[in-house]
This record gives structure tokens, sequence and C-alpha cells, in this order.
């Protein structure tokens, strides 16, 4: 095959980095080859101008840097750096998970403490042993591991899933197969076009969600994979991706704590930051839901324990009383034995951006998301499931950032799209901050 079938291709983009190497080159293919033979540093990708001829390879990739456009550049990245997923063992898994199943971060391949490493960087250059990333250097088969910062705990498996290509497990989250018509048989639009159907998901948003060529994906957690289509009148349909027969493996025992946004969190807590009981996950009361267990089999929702099967900051849970949902208190993991750490831990009131608004709120820079009627905001750089032009490109200097609150338009208070596809905008949950009584 084509060499240039390894690396995502973005037309357009330059990338700061500090690690790099010029060279003269014909085209991009022979650029690819200084790539695959840099021996200066781990070459992620690579920058090729059209008009110069000239060839940078790049010890980093647009996902580990910033990135700004310039015309005449193309980027070309690894895919192999890309995936968040483990071909059979992972023995090339080059992602950046850097935790344990159990949750407890990894010790850096370079560094000597807690343990003495058998594999090092120096020893195993071509092992991809970068930072504290979980790589698999040895060929082991029960896939990528590392060293852990417990010094009671010299090593453990980290939870990868496998990159799924001819069918699906849980919801298709990993499916990277070629199936490219949906269930009524019509052809899917390539993800890089914005015709017939303007979306957002672009490969700029979503670098690590595999969106290439026309294939079937799921990169917004829907119940499988999807496609918009080729037909005017259908805006976008579910693919018919046979479910895996093998299970996929069982991520030990999940996390019992909380680290990022909480996904892995598989503890027993079952009460809101409030102090609210949850609702069970398989009731539809007090209030109706979406997110049934037998529908999601992979997100862990038993019973009614805090659970993060959407991508929220952190976990959360349906509430017993007339609040619809509540984040919880989950105590962060760190490098203890318990990985739990005393409640200190537990979310004090910080005063983070006030959460409140001055004038038309034109400026409110707060993490509000969620509607006055109590519904959550669709983020602005999707365009599910309403679409519109109020883009973080397109409006730069309004800090369109994740679902929060904003007002780039100069409404009369800060608003959002909503999730709810009956619902297109409303305005959020927020107050004046002159409202506040004096304290």
């Amino acid at each position: 095959g084509d060499i240039l079938d390894d690396y995502l291709r973005t037309d357009g983009v330059w990338i700061l980095t500090r690690n790099k190497q010029f060279y003269k080159t014909n085209n991009e293919k022979e650029c690819a080859e200084k790539c695959e033979a840099e021996r200066n540093f781990n070459c992620r990708a690579f920058l090729f101008t059209r008009k110069k001829l000239q060839c940078l390879t790049l010890a980093e990739n647009a996902k580990m840097t910033v990135t700004f456009n310039s015309a005449d550049a193309v980027l070309y990245e690894k895919k192999i750096y890309l995936l968040q997923c483990k071909k059979g063992i992972g023995k090339d898994y080059r992602g950046t998970e850097a935790k344990t199943r159990r949750g407890i971060p990894c010790q850096k391949w370079a560094e000597k403490t807690p343990h003495n490493p058998n594999y090092t960087p120096e020893k195993h250059p071509s092992a991809g042993l970068d930072e504290n990333y979980c790589r698999n250097p040895d060929g082991d088969e029960s896939g990528p591991w590392c060293y852990t910062t417990d010094p009671a705990t010299r090593f453990d498996y980290c939870n990868i899933p496998a990159c799924e290509s001819q069918c699906m497990q849980c919801n298709g989250e990993d499916y990277h197969g070629e199936v490219s018509r949906t269930e009524s048989g019509l052809e899917c639009q390539r993800w890089d076009a914005q015709e017939p159907h303007m979306h957002g998901f672009t490969l700029k948003h979503f670098p690590e969600k595999d969106l290439k060529m026309n294939y079937c994906r799921n990169p917004d957690g829907e119940l499988r994979p999807w496609c918009f289509t080729t037909s005017r009148t259908k805006r976008w349909e579910y693919c018919n991706i046979p479910r895996c027969t093998t299970h996929p493996p069982v991520s030990g025992l999940g996390s019992q704590c909380l680290s990022g946004k909480g996904e892995d969190y598989r503890g027993r807590i079952a009460i809101t930051e409030s102090g609210n009981a949850c609702q069970h996950w398989n009731t539809q009361f007090p209030h109706r839901h979406s997110w049934i267990p037998d529908r999601y089999p992979c997100r862990g929702l038993e019973e009614n324990y805090c659970r993060n099967p959407d991508g929220e900051k952190r976990p959360w849970c349906y509430t017993t009383s007339s609040v619809r949902w509540e984040y919880c208190a989950i105590p962060h993991c760190d490098g203890t034995e318990q990985g739990i750490v005393g409640m200190s831990n537990a979310p004090v009131q910080v005063s983070l951006p006030e959460e409140c608004y001055r004038g038309k709120g034109q400026s409110y820079r707060g993490t509000t998301s969620i509607t006055a009627s109590g519904k959550k905001c669709q983020a602005w750089n999707s365009m599910f499931p309403h679409r519109h032009e109020k883009t973080p490109d397109r409006f730069p200097n309004a800090d369109l950032r994740d679902n929060y609150c904003r007002n780039p338009d100069g409404d009369n208070s800060p608003w959002c799209f909503t999730t709810d596809p009956s619902m297109t905008w409303e305005y959020c949950n927020l107050k004046r901050c002159d409202d506040h009584t004096q304290e």
C-alpha cells in the first residue's frame, strides 16, 4: 500500500513544536519516508509545504500542541498515535492512557522510582516508551501495561479497548471498520464534506474518533455507529454493524475513585453532592430518561450508582427528588494503595469564575451548562441535535468552549442550544450579578 495511508492528512494547518527537523523533498511521500527514518526523535507527524517543497518532521502531533492556520501547509499525522484503542495484544498501541485498570497513575518509563524498570526508552527505542503512557514492549498476551506509582504494586495492566474492525462491542465507540451504508441502504456522506449536510463532526474537533472516508462511526456516544447520508431528505441514520461474539475485556475492578472525568468510575456511591439519593438507572421514575442499562451495556449503569455515561465533567445521577440530575462527590484517585484520598478531596464550594453575569452576559465565562428549564446544553462545536452557525471558528472571541452558556450574539442574557431535539435553544439558569443580595 501507499506509505501515506498510515497518516491522517489535514490541509491548511501548521503546528508549533520545539522538536523538528527540516528536509528538502520533492513530494509528500519522500517526506513520509524521512519521518519513518527519523533518528533524532520519535516522529509522530510531518508538515509539507508545496511552494517551498519543505519537509518538517515533528515529534508532536496536533493533539499534543498548538495549531494554527497556514494556507500552504499540509499536516500528516501518524494514525497509530491518534488511535486510543489496541489492535491484537497492543504491541503497537501508541495512545495516551496513563493509568492502570485500577486507576493508579503510571510511573514514567525513564524514571527509576518507585520501581527500577527493566524496560526503558534507551533499551527499547522503538517501543514508544514515552512519558508514562501504557505500552506493551514485551509482547505480553494480556496487553498494554505500565509500572505504577504505587510502591506496593510494581506493574499492572491498563484498560485499553480493542479496535474493532468487522464487528462492534458495546455501542461501537471503538468500531474502525469500513461499512459505509446505512441500515436502509443509503450511502454515507464523507466526514470531511459539508454537503449535502452541514455538521460539526470534523477531524479537527474529534481527532481521536477515526472519522475517515465515509465509514460509519460513533463519535458522540449514540446507541450504535451511524453516518450522515448522501440523501438530502435524510440527515443521518444508524448503520447495521454486527455485534462481536467475544465479550470486551472486563476492566478489572473499574476505578473506585475519580480520575479524569470519571468515565471509568465503577464505585458504589449513590448519593449526589447535595445529599439527594440517586434514581435507579433501570427505572423511569421520578425522571424519564434514555440511559437504559440494556441499551448501554458497557457504561456500568448498575443499581443507582453515580456514573458518567455521556462524557459530562464528572459522575452524576438522576435524583429521587424534584431536581432532575446532579453531580456526585467522588473522591479523587492518587497513588495511594486504596486509591482514595481522605475526604478532604470531596468537592469544596470553590468560587470559580463567578456563576452570575453582568449586563447582557457577553463577558460571562463561567461553566454553567444547564438551561432555565433544566435542559443540558449542546456543545458549541456539535451540530447534533441542532444545526447552527454559532461555532467557535466563527465567534473566536466568544469563548464557545464545551457546552457552557454564552452570549456570542448580543442576546438579552447567556443561552445555549439544548440537547433536547424539540427545543432548539433556551436562556440559561443564571442570575445577574447585581441580583445577588449584598453579603
